[in-house]
């Protein structure tokens, strides 16, 4: 029998042995342990391999129906299948689940719009001087490719048949090409955006727009942190990732970027522009020495089009709302001369106030100098408003001396840049514009109006779908097959997470019918531990639970046991959510069930064995345990965008 198969019975048995050393005795046993069985069992049915949403609507009903019962056996059944109706209800009838399809067909367009092939190509050419330039741009081509798909298992087969044969041809390390391609593969899981966070955000009640902003910064500082390990370990040992050969480094140029690179500079902006000024050679049109300077001016644009939004942003003059507000001491006058101008409001009657006639007998009280005149205003005062001042213009603030500095880095930056920039990088360059900054602009389109709160997450998925089709047509991959493809495939994934939200919806149901919920809350609350305990020991249990179960399961199962008790330890929900979506990277890179590493075996070649693959991971999974300890040491690296863009 082989190892892993072994593993899997030692966990299992593991499992039900502590099930009955745990358990009471049968004369003491309530309801509560029986959802503690219950929960105990879903784990091992799950490891024996029955499916897993049938596997939790079917131990579900069963437990339900134990726990109706014994309270009124006469409408158990009828209660059981109420339970079981109203939870579908429940999830068919969920918003936040709408944008899951989408994210998936968007994934499946992007997919197969062939893009992987060119940003690969782009990206390791970008980087070939730098040490592991292979590794180092396959973790950045699958950082980019996850976003903009979030398939775990397209990146990584598709990975598995580009840059793994790449980096095995150019001699790597059989470890650290496994690891680099099924580690960047998975940060689809976290990085938005991710349906990993659309169902955290379902189960836990929290907003799914402030999961994406906050999920934004940890997903890069993971990917950060692939890049430096790989960039480190090549240097340390240039054995496991050895340098590209001159002929991997190899751009071909056009023939009229030879001939200007030989008659004028190979630097791309003095070349043009004196071929463009000078005498030109006749073998060098001026249509392309104008298309290739626009390419070339790009990137200055570019930056001059960021530092102006910023400017205009950091110094907008303050809006202040003075509707309703009135000067003080000058408004009773001004009022009443224009409403007696316009003829509007109250006015004195002809002949000014005049006392009634006196009735007989009586003397008639002395009138004018009685009653006293209000003084009139002078003529300035009552001049109408129409000739008052106009209002000074508002004037914008200062630039702060931080966006100064950073306009100067930025500056200093683009002379560096053009000042290296030749006809080489200049090809290269081109090949980035075809491949990286379509996916660029689609995830920043999605993700931006995400987190501006320009639209909702269902909404910037449906302009994503329409993002990749849109790349589809343009990269002439579009067609029927491949419509049909990407439709069916979107319908069976969507279908596999609806069942799993209504198996998961029967499965809380009857754990809390049956009072499994209340004895876990006592006894976690009986320990009497510190929120960072807390913390602790749920993270710790959530890392081993991604060893035996996907994440997924883990999502579906157990969050809805450990959200209750976050109210009791003063925790973030958001905060929790960021940690245990960095944490779950281990479900796809730890045995015996890491997907990725099935994944890459099966278009791996016949001689990279599964174990090779495993202790390729090995590695990435402590950079995921120094992600998390940074992560909850600096919170904001993960709260900061979303109390600046929510206020959260």
């Amino acid at each position: 029998m082989k190892k892993g198969a072994w593993f899997g019975l030692s966990m299992m048995a593991a499992v039900v042995i502590a099930l009955f050393v745990m358990m009471p005795p049968a004369a003491q046993m309530t309801n509560g342990h029986l959802g503690l069985l219950m929960l105990g069992l879903i784990v091992v049915t799950i490891m024996l391999g029955f499916p897993t949403a049938f596997t939790l609507m079917g131990m579900g009903t069963m437990f339900a129906w134990f726990a109706y019962q014994s309270v009124n056996p006469s409408l158990a059944v009828q209660q059981t299948l109420d339970l079981m109706v109203q939870r579908a209800y429940w999830v068919m009838n969920n918003d936040v689940l709408i944008s899951v399809p989408l994210f998936v067909f968007m994934g499946y367009l992007v997919e197969r719009a062939n893009l992987i092939q060119a940003l690969f190509k782009g990206l390791h050419l970008a980087t070939s001087r730098i040490p592991g330039s292979l590794a180092v741009a396959t973790v950045i081509t699958c950082a980019i490719f996850a976003t903009a798909s979030g398939i775990i298992g397209a990146v990584v087969t598709l990975m598995g048949l580009l840059a793994f044969p790449a980096m095995l041809k150019a001699r790597y390390n059989i470890r650290l090409a496994a690891g680099a391609v099924t580690a960047g593969g998975t940060l689809g899981i976290l990085i938005p955006p991710s349906v990993l966070l659309i169902l955290y955000g379902a189960t836990a009640g929290v907003s799914v727009m402030q999961l994406y902003a906050g999920a934004f910064f940890p997903g890069l500082m993971l990917a950060s942190l692939y890049v430096g390990y790989v960039i480190i370990l090549a240097k340390i040992k240039p054995s496991f990732a050895p340098p590209l050969s001159e002929e991997d480094q190899r751009v071909d140029l056009p023939k009229f970027a030879e001939v200007i690179a030989k008659t004028r500079s190979n630097n791309v902006m003095k070349g043009l522009i004196g071929a463009i000024k000078g005498k030109r050679n006749a073998d060098v049109p001026m249509r392309s020495l104008l298309n290739h300077l626009v390419i070339a001016l790009l990137p200055a644009l570019a930056a001059t089009a960021l530092m102006g939004s910023i400017y205009l942003a950091v110094t907008a003059p303050a809006v202040v709302d003075t509707t309703g507000l009135q000067e003080m001491g000058a408004v009773a006058t001004t009022d009443i001369v224009d409403e007696t101008e316009v003829g509007g409001g109250l006015q004195e009657p002809e002949g000014g106030l005049q006392e009634p006639p006196a009735e007989p007998g009586q003397e008639a009280p002395v009138a004018a100098e009685a009653v006293p005149k209000r003084p009139q205003p002078p003529a300035e005062t009552a001049a109408p408003p129409q000739a008052a001042e106009a209002p000074a213009p508002i004037e914008r603030h200062p630039a702060p001396i931080g966006y100064w500095i950073a306009l100067g880095i930025c500056l200093a930056g683009l002379a560096i840049f053009y000042s290296i920039f030749s006809f080489v990088r200049l090809e290269i360059f081109k090949m980035l514009l075809t491949s990286f900054f379509p996916l660029a602009l689609l995830i920043l389109g999605v993700l931006g109006s995400i987190i501006m709160g320009l639209a909702t997450p269902t909404e910037a998925a449906a302009m994503g779908s329409f993002g990749g089709l849109f790349l589809a047509i343009a990269y002439g991959r579009f067609n029927m097959t491949m419509l049909k493809e990407a439709v069916f495939l979107t319908a069976k994934t969507s279908a596999m997470v609806c069942w799993l939200f209504v198996g998961s919806g029967i499965f809380a149901g009857a754990f809390a019918l049956l009072g499994g919920q209340e004895i876990i809350n006592a006894w976690v609350q009986s320990m009497d531990m510190t929120p960072v305990q807390f913390m602790l020991m749920a993270q710790v249990i959530i890392f081993l639970l991604g060893w035996p179960l996907e994440w997924t399961e883990i999502i579906i199962i157990f969050m809805p046991i450990f959200i209750p008790l976050l109210a009791h330890f003063n925790i973030d929900p958001l905060f929790f959510g960021l940690l245990v979506a960095l944490n779950l990277q281990t479900a796809f890179l730890s045995p015996p069930v890491a997907m990725a590493a099935f994944y890459l075996k099966g278009v791996a070649p016949p001689h990279v064995t599964l174990n090779q693959i495993f202790l390729g991971m090995m590695p990435f999974m402590a950079i995921q345990v120094i992600a998390i300890f940074l992560l909850y040491m600096f919170p904001q690296i993960g709260l900061w965008l979303p109390s600046l863009v929510y206020g959260h």
